[in-house]
């Protein structure tokens, strides 16, 4: 490779290409022409248009009561034998920042409060790369979501992405509806939308997961809110199960796998598995059905009395046995119990990742979102 890179430099650009992005920050180790290479803004972007499957998920937690944030992030990887957590991925940030969304390799974080002047911070953990955002009005109870496509929205050299903040606010005859702030890199400033989209449910979990430039969130009703970034078109999407079906609260949660929005949801019925099919007309498909017996059955090292603990959630303020924190590439991350565990749907494999103690003694998740490796650039300027 040294030899044949002062001959041909196509030839290592080829061969380098090919290799998955977590092998990248090691291999710009080697020498200095490889380092030149991975750290060429062309380089950078091929790389950053291959489809790379999920690496692991960043965690974080709050306080039961206070008004400070925990600072501590943790990152739970996918794919190894024994489960590692690491809390120093984001130390090359200038302050400690409370995580808001991720996309595609890019990162949304926000200062710790109590601070006087926060802000926001769009980064890549794998480059180190961050800029800093202007945060207008700050509210720690603001709700972000990322949108950038590497396939779509990686021109030339530089990276485009947009940030928007959804706000739930009151119009006349008190009815409630979302408006959205949309921050551009093009542009460099925030505007507001002229869209509005009534719904008077609130959202859930807070995570927004942008698939084929639509951004959706869950919310506690029947419906999910979704928006066309492009177009700023918004609209609810029913959701494949109203909650009259269900005789105990049910657990659900969002995500994308194979380019598709998926819909995850635990009940008395047991697992299934959604992935939406038609926006316009909510049409929904069943990829996965298990019962609770049959979860059971397969993973009794892991799962217990299933139904008993599951159908006995009758209300929603009671903590849920089995709580869905996020769904990424055909991983399932979710709590049950005191402890962390990883499923994979495809294999029906599912992995004991760590019990909770090991993110310390507060209540429950703040945070928990999927991260898939890029080597996207961010312009600084």
């Amino acid at each position: 490779m040294g030899n044949a890179g002062e001959q041909n430099s196509d030839i290592p650009f080829d061969v380098l290409s090919r290799l998955p992005t977590k092998y990248m920050p090691r291999l710009k180790c080697v020498c200095k022409g490889w380092n030149r290479l991975i750290s060429d803004p062309i380089f950078m972007m091929v790389q950053s248009r291959k489809k790379e499957p999920v690496s692991g998920f960043f965690c974080q937690q709050q306080f039961r009561l206070g008004n400070e944030d925990i600072t501590t992030i943790t990152h739970i990887p996918v794919g190894k034998q024994e489960a590692k957590l690491f809390q120093t991925v984001f130390d090359f940030l200038p302050e400690h920042v409370v995580l808001l969304a991720s996309c595609n390799g890019l990162v949304c974080g926000r200062s710790c409060f109590p601070r006087i002047d926060p802000c926001l911070y769009i980064c890549n953990p794998l480059n180190h790369e961050w800029m800093r955002l202007t945060w207008e009005e700050p509210n720690r109870e603001d709700t972000f979501a990322l949108a950038f496509d590497p396939c779509r929205d990686l021109l030339g050299t530089s990276t485009k992405f947009k940030l928007i903040r959804v706000k739930q606010i009151e119009i006349e005859s008190k009815a409630l509806c979302f408006s959205f702030d949309i921050y551009s890199s093009d542009t460099r400033a925030w505007k507001k939308s002229e869209e509005i989209c009534k719904c008077n449910s609130n959202l859930y979990k807070n995570k927004g997961f942008y698939v084929e430039g639509v951004l959706h969130w869950l919310t506690d009703g029947d419906e999910m809110l979704t928006f066309h970034v492009e177009n700023e078109l918004s609209w609810l999407v029913s959701v494949p199960l109203p909650a009259i079906e269900f005789r105990s609260i049910p657990e659900a949660c969002i995500g994308d796998s194979d380019d598709r929005l998926h819909y995850v949801l635990v009940s008395q019925y047991g697992l299934q598995i959604w992935f939406l099919e038609d926006y316009f007309e909510s049409k929904w498909s069943l990829k996965l059905s298990k019962t609770l017996e049959e979860m059971e059955e397969q993973h009794m090292m892991f799962l217990y009395n299933l139904r008993e603990r599951v159908t006995q959630r009758l209300a929603v303020d009671m903590e849920p046995w089995v709580d869905l924190l996020a769904f990424k590439d055909g991983y399932l991350l979710m709590r049950v119990s005191r402890n962390i565990m990883l499923y994979n749907i495809e294999t029906n494999r599912m992995q004991l990742l760590c019990s909770l103690s090991k993110f310390g003694t507060h209540s429950t998740f703040c945070t928990v979102l999927p991260y898939s490796l890029s080597l996207v650039p961010l312009d600084q300027a």
